[in-house]
């Protein structure tokens, strides 16, 4: 069984375009890429809404649930149907979920089974705009 992951970093800005700029380089000697998906996040307080215990409610519903419709989706966590769209849609300007269009109904999907986070303890080196003097 193969598991797709969505990775999700906390970085600062600047780490998140050094990256960019690397990819970009391979890209230009043809060099292959690593084919994961990931979303960056500039601090741990836009993880913690982005990965609320609502949302992952959500999410989990979403990948276990399959509803056909957000109003299913709805009525399977309990929600009111306007908290959940606006919370949907949230999610889906940030790639978490999908939105199908079927007939008049939006269809929520994942496509990964698993999130890998990955967050950094210690400073970068090179990075000193998060770094108090006392």
């Amino acid at each position: 069984m193969t598991t797709n992951t969505l990775h999700i970093t906390v970085e600062s800005t600047a780490a998140f375009f050094e990256a960019a700029l690397d990819d970009v380089r391979q890209l230009e000697a043809d060099e292959d890429l690593e084919d994961e998906s990931v979303l960056s996040l500039p601090d741990e307080e836009a993880l913690e809404r982005v990965l609320s215990e609502k949302n992952l409610e959500l999410i989990r519903t979403i990948a276990t649930e399959e509803p056909a419709s957000v109003r299913e989706l709805a009525r399977l966590v309990d929600r009111d149907i306007k908290n959940v769209s606006t919370a949907l849609n949230r999610l889906a300007e940030l790639g978490l979920v999908d939105l199908e269009d079927e007939g008049r109904a939006k269809r929520p999907t994942v496509w990964y089974d698993h999130i890998e986070i990955d967050i950094q303890v210690t400073p970068d080196e090179t990075d000193d705009s998060d770094v108090a003097l006392v």
